[in-house]
Protein backbone atom coordinates (compact mmCIF):
# COMPACT_ATOMS: atom_id res chain seq x y z
CA UNK A 1 0.00 0.00 0.00
CA UNK A 2 1.26 3.21 -1.20
CA UNK A 3 2.24 6.26 1.60
CA UNK A 4 0.93 9.41 0.24
CA UNK A 5 1.30 13.19 2.44
CA UNK A 6 -0.29 15.97 1.39
CA UNK A 7 1.47 19.09 2.68
CA UNK A 8 1.11 22.60 2.48
CA UNK A 9 4.59 24.07 1.78
CA UNK A 10 5.37 27.34 3.85
CA UNK A 11 6.79 30.49 2.12
CA UNK A 12 10.41 30.16 2.49
CA UNK A 13 10.67 26.15 3.29
CA UNK A 14 12.75 23.83 0.73
CA UNK A 15 11.46 21.13 -0.97
CA UNK A 16 14.01 18.51 0.06
CA UNK A 17 14.78 16.62 3.46
CA UNK A 18 18.23 17.63 3.87
CA UNK A 19 19.34 20.48 5.24
CA UNK A 20 21.61 23.37 3.52
CA UNK A 21 21.81 25.41 6.55
CA UNK A 22 20.04 28.43 5.73
CA UNK A 23 16.31 27.72 4.77
CA UNK A 24 14.31 25.46 6.83
CA UNK A 25 13.73 21.80 5.09
CA UNK A 26 10.61 18.64 4.58
CA UNK A 27 12.66 17.26 7.31
CA UNK A 28 11.47 20.28 10.17
CA UNK A 29 7.53 19.61 9.09
CA UNK A 30 7.69 15.95 8.20
CA UNK A 31 8.95 12.68 10.08
CA UNK A 32 8.07 10.18 8.45
CA UNK A 33 10.56 7.75 6.93
CA UNK A 34 11.07 7.12 3.08
CA UNK A 35 8.50 9.27 1.37
CA UNK A 36 10.14 11.97 -1.12
CA UNK A 37 8.47 14.52 -2.64
CA UNK A 38 6.23 14.35 -6.12
CA UNK A 39 7.74 17.00 -8.06
CA UNK A 40 8.86 21.03 -5.59
CA UNK A 41 7.47 23.88 -5.45
CA UNK A 42 10.44 26.98 -5.39
CA UNK A 43 10.99 28.37 -2.11
CA UNK A 44 9.48 31.42 -2.51
CA UNK A 45 6.12 29.29 -3.13
CA UNK A 46 3.50 28.10 -1.30
CA UNK A 47 1.05 25.26 -1.29
CA UNK A 48 0.54 21.98 -1.90
CA UNK A 49 3.13 19.23 -2.30
CA UNK A 50 2.28 15.74 -2.48
CA UNK A 51 5.12 13.52 -0.86
CA UNK A 52 5.30 9.24 -1.35
CA UNK A 53 6.83 6.24 -1.51
CA UNK A 54 5.87 5.05 -4.26
CA UNK A 55 8.05 5.40 -7.45
CA UNK A 56 5.64 4.93 -10.15
CA UNK A 57 3.43 7.76 -8.58
CA UNK A 58 5.65 9.62 -8.15
CA UNK A 59 6.72 9.95 -11.68
CA UNK A 60 2.78 9.87 -12.85
CA UNK A 61 2.71 13.34 -10.89
CA UNK A 62 5.98 15.03 -12.16
CA UNK A 63 6.49 13.25 -15.82
CA UNK A 64 5.04 16.17 -18.28
CA UNK A 65 3.60 13.37 -20.87
CA UNK A 66 1.08 12.81 -18.19
CA UNK A 67 -0.09 16.41 -18.57
CA UNK A 68 -1.78 15.93 -14.76
CA UNK A 69 -3.62 19.45 -14.25
CA UNK A 70 -1.89 21.67 -11.33
CA UNK A 71 -4.08 24.38 -10.11
CA UNK A 72 -2.24 27.71 -8.72
CA UNK A 73 -3.78 31.08 -6.85
CA UNK A 74 -1.84 33.99 -8.15
CA UNK A 75 -1.54 37.30 -6.45
CA UNK A 76 -0.34 39.54 -9.41
CA UNK A 77 0.84 42.93 -9.52
CA UNK A 78 -1.37 45.30 -11.70
CA UNK A 79 -5.21 44.15 -12.09
CA UNK A 80 -5.30 41.00 -15.20
CA UNK A 81 -7.56 42.25 -18.17
CA UNK A 82 -9.67 40.07 -20.70
CA UNK A 83 -6.62 40.78 -23.22
CA UNK A 84 -4.15 38.88 -20.39
CA UNK A 85 -6.29 35.96 -19.39
CA UNK A 86 -6.60 35.29 -23.22
CA UNK A 87 -3.03 34.89 -23.81
CA UNK A 88 -2.86 32.97 -20.88
CA UNK A 89 -5.57 30.72 -22.10
CA UNK A 90 -3.84 30.26 -25.56
CA UNK A 91 -0.38 29.93 -24.87
CA UNK A 92 2.40 32.25 -23.72
CA UNK A 93 5.64 32.43 -25.65
CA UNK A 94 8.17 32.04 -23.33
CA UNK A 95 12.28 31.80 -23.50
CA UNK A 96 12.52 27.80 -23.48
CA UNK A 97 9.34 27.49 -25.93
CA UNK A 98 5.44 28.43 -26.14
CA UNK A 99 3.63 26.64 -23.11
CA UNK A 100 0.39 24.63 -23.68
CA UNK A 101 -2.96 26.38 -22.94
CA UNK A 102 -3.96 27.32 -19.51
CA UNK A 103 -7.32 27.84 -18.04
CA UNK A 104 -7.14 30.83 -16.09
CA UNK A 105 -9.67 33.38 -14.70
CA UNK A 106 -10.00 36.39 -12.16
CA UNK A 107 -10.58 35.14 -9.05
CA UNK A 108 -11.11 37.45 -5.44
CA UNK A 109 -8.42 36.24 -2.78
CA UNK A 110 -8.96 33.05 -1.35
CA UNK A 111 -10.86 33.03 1.96
CA UNK A 112 -9.30 31.78 4.81
CA UNK A 113 -6.12 32.56 3.22
CA UNK A 114 -3.20 32.90 5.77
CA UNK A 115 -1.26 35.39 5.99
CA UNK A 116 2.53 35.21 4.45
CA UNK A 117 6.00 35.62 6.21
CA UNK A 118 7.33 38.13 4.69
CA UNK A 119 4.31 40.00 3.82
CA UNK A 120 4.00 40.61 0.60
CA UNK A 121 5.36 43.86 -0.28
CA UNK A 122 2.71 46.17 -0.98
CA UNK A 123 2.46 50.09 -2.75
CA UNK A 124 -0.64 51.82 -2.51
CA UNK A 125 -0.09 53.37 -6.70
CA UNK A 126 -0.10 50.05 -8.34
CA UNK A 127 -3.41 47.77 -7.65
CA UNK A 128 -3.11 43.71 -7.17
CA UNK A 129 -5.10 41.19 -8.41
CA UNK A 130 -6.03 37.46 -8.21
CA UNK A 131 -5.58 34.59 -10.86
CA UNK A 132 -6.58 31.17 -10.52
CA UNK A 133 -4.55 29.54 -13.20
CA UNK A 134 -4.50 25.96 -14.16
CA UNK A 135 -1.38 24.27 -15.94
CA UNK A 136 -0.28 20.75 -17.28
CA UNK A 137 2.93 21.16 -17.68
CA UNK A 138 5.48 21.61 -14.77
CA UNK A 139 8.63 23.80 -16.40
CA UNK A 140 10.70 25.56 -14.22
CA UNK A 141 9.10 28.87 -12.48
CA UNK A 142 6.75 28.38 -15.70
CA UNK A 143 3.49 30.17 -13.76
CA UNK A 144 5.60 33.19 -12.64
CA UNK A 145 7.45 33.42 -16.35
CA UNK A 146 4.02 33.22 -17.79
CA UNK A 147 2.35 35.80 -15.37
CA UNK A 148 5.14 38.12 -16.12
CA UNK A 149 5.43 37.28 -19.81
CA UNK A 150 1.49 38.88 -20.05
CA UNK A 151 2.73 41.81 -18.10
CA UNK A 152 1.58 40.87 -14.44
CA UNK A 153 4.54 39.76 -12.36
CA UNK A 154 3.43 37.64 -9.51
CA UNK A 155 3.39 38.97 -6.17
CA UNK A 156 2.41 35.67 -4.26
CA UNK A 157 2.17 32.13 -5.67
CA UNK A 158 0.08 29.48 -4.09
CA UNK A 159 -0.18 26.14 -5.43
CA UNK A 160 -4.12 24.67 -4.39
CA UNK A 161 -4.62 21.45 -6.66
CA UNK A 162 -2.44 18.50 -8.15
CA UNK A 163 -4.65 16.34 -10.01
CA UNK A 164 -7.86 15.63 -7.04
CA UNK A 165 -5.93 16.57 -4.10
CA UNK A 166 -6.14 19.91 -2.59
CA UNK A 167 -5.20 21.87 -0.01
CA UNK A 168 -8.18 21.06 1.79
CA UNK A 169 -7.84 23.09 5.19
CA UNK A 170 -4.29 22.38 5.53
CA UNK A 171 -2.56 25.11 7.22
CA UNK A 172 1.19 26.08 6.19
CA UNK A 173 3.29 23.67 7.48
CA UNK A 174 0.70 20.96 8.34
CA UNK A 175 0.26 18.00 6.24
CA UNK A 176 -2.49 14.48 5.93
CA UNK A 177 -1.80 11.01 5.01
CA UNK A 178 -4.36 10.09 2.06
CA UNK A 179 -5.31 6.69 0.57
CA UNK A 180 -3.67 5.68 -2.34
Amino acid sequence: MSCILLFNKPYGVICQFSRDGLHPTLADYIAVPEVYPAGRLDTDSEGLLVLTDDGKLQHRITDPRHKLAKTYWVQVEGVPDQAALAQLRGGVQLKDGMTLPAEARLIDEPENLWSRTPPVRFRKVIPTGWLELTIREGRNRQVRRMTAAVGLPTLRLIRYRIGDWTLGGLEPGQWRREEA
